[in-house]
């Protein structure tokens, strides 16, 4: 099952029964995102990018997670997930996803989806059904890197600094000047997130977000990937961001694009 919304010459696909991701973007037909059922535009929730040896502390408990990208845990459940659909108006629609076993605090994510002629807006937020607990929230799209034969997709951002990345591919703690790609890096902006996919003679596509954190990763032959996400990898143990019942974890993010001549 799938849900299908549409304004002027964009259309969406939401494949809410394969982990709520977006499987397809397309502008005046032309297909933005990479195809296949691990691809699209995943959220990640309730955590971001790799969560170390799949282990994170919360006051003097150690909760172990599965290890699914080993040695580490990587991209959260809810890309595995089925979701459920409580909204559909044809250009916007929303849906749920209720955290369970093996994460191991009940509580609830809702994501929103709302389209117009040029842009597309996700929103998602996570909340708690008891205890307070840390989480993550963003979201993984795989951009193609050439539409339809044409010239590849270049990235254009200015960060603050990015974290430096060792070789377990976790962020060092150490903040340095942004280098240049390839990347599978995360870089901040504490104004914002806001990185260009341009394709040149076809098509520019702005990531923007309130959140200063984001992943940009362009090492894969086919797909560029900008992932904005409320905290670093490995955040829940190096910067864990409480859920409490009165403070909801609540992130957005929207993709403007205009065509080129």
């Amino acid at each position: 099952m799938s849900t299908q919304l549409s304004a002027g010459g964009a259309e969406v696909t939401v494949d809410q029964e394969n982990g709520c991701r977006i499987s397809s973007l397309r502008i005046d037909g032309t297909e933005l995102l990479r195809q296949g059922p691990a691809y699209g535009a995943f959220p990640m929730v309730p955590w971001c990018g790799r969560t170390e040896n799949g282990r994170f502390r919360d006051g003097g408990t150690v909760h172990q997670l599965p290890v699914n990208h080993p040695p580490h845990a990587i991209h959260g459940f809810g890309r595995d997930a089925a979701w459920r659909r409580v909204r559909d108006t044809g250009t916007e629609a929303a849906f749920t996803y209720d955290l369970a076993e093996p994460w191991p605090y009940p509580g609830r994510v809702t994501q929103s989806v709302e389209l117009s002629a040029d842009a597309l807006t996700l929103t998602m937020g996570v909340e708690t059904y008891g205890d307070s607990f840390p989480a993550q929230a963003g979201w993984h799209p795989w951009f193609r890197r050439t539409l339809d034969g044409g010239p590849e997709a270049r990235l254009g951002f200015a960060a603050a600094w990015q974290e430096e990345r060792g070789a377990d591919h976790l962020p060092t703690g150490r903040r340095i000047d942004p280098e240049p790609g390839p990347w599978d890096d995360c870089f901040g902006m504490p104004e914002g997130v806001d990185v260009t996919v341009t394709w040149p003679g076809a098509l520019e596509l702005r990531v923007t977000s309130r959140s200063e954190w984001v992943v940009v990763y362009d090492e894969d032959p086919e797909a560029v990937c900008v992932e904005p996400q409320s905290g670093p990898p490995n955040g829940l143990n190096t910067l864990p961001r409480l859920v409490t019942p009165v403070d909801p974890l609540e992130i957005s993010t929207t993709w403007t694009w205009r065509r080129l001549p």
